[in-house]
């Protein structure tokens, strides 16, 4: 594919999340304008497994295995009312890790993270920086959902910390994009709000993972106004590995 045709298609899918795209004037450098087709990167390399076109066998057991412990988890009430639990997808040897907040009906009823109208979003806004799904791993801070949509309660998060962790620990994505006001909190043990954190770049508890917040695909949906913002959050969430 030429760069044009890939400007096209970028161009294509940021219309279709509802951002207005113009040209910008010279001179003009303002981050919120940054979605113009001229001053867009170029997309992300495809993510593939290692270099010498071999998984990380060893890590395969571990992956059973904690799937395997989600899928029978019963350390809290969330347990008790799930239809399965949602262990996360994507690649395993992702660059990127996209968390959330929790399953929500649609994610209970498929065991699958992000695959309702939330979910049609996030596909377009990584669609958008050259990013498939399947190229990158996407999970939650909690496993099961809560009723009515809830947020998740301490004692839930904290049941679920231990796979999280785990999760980061094999995936070791280079960076970690904190979608909604649950995820970051949880991961950057802080109560200031989305508007606060985003724009700057976090740590992942004692690591050097990057940790990039941005508005989560739902709330994008009841505030379209804000879209422009987590695309700009997208393209410094790739400044931090180096894709510019």
């Amino acid at each position: 594919m030429t760069s044009s045709e890939d400007s096209l298609r970028r161009l294509a899918y940021l219309k279709e999340m509802g951002i207005q795209v113009w040209q910008l004037r010279r001179g003009d450098v303002s981050r919120e304008k940054g979605a113009a087709i001229d001053a867009m990167p170029p997309p992300v390399a495809a993510v593939g497994s290692s270099p010498s076109g071999t998984t990380h066998s060893s890590s395969l057991q571990d992956w059973q295995s904690l799937e395997a412990r989600v899928a029978a988890c019963d350390q809290c009430d969330l347990s008790q009312q799930r239809s399965q639990s949602v262990f996360g997808v994507g690649h395993r040897q992702a660059r990127w890790m996209v968390i959330g907040e929790a399953p929500g009906a649609d994610e209970d009823r498929q065991g699958e993270p992000f695959v309702g109208r939330a979910g049609q979003l996030l596909n377009l806004m990584l669609q958008a920086i050259g990013l498939k799904r399947q190229e990158v791993y996407i999970a939650n801070i909690v496993k099961c959902r809560p009723p009515n949509n809830r947020d998740p309660k301490a004692e839930e998060v904290a049941a679920c910390r231990p796979y999280l962790k785990a999760q980061i620990e094999l995936i070791q994505p280079e960076v970690i994009l904190a979608v909604g006001r649950v995820a970051a909190h949880n991961l950057l043990q802080t109560n200031q709000k989305v508007g606060v954190l985003r724009g700057q770049c976090h740590r992942y508890e004692e690591t050097d993972i990057p940790v990039i917040v941005t508005y989560h695909p739902a709330y994008l949906l009841r505030s379209p106004q804000e879209k422009r913002k987590a695309w700009a959050d997208l393209l410094f969430a790739r400044q931090q590995l180096g894709d510019h």
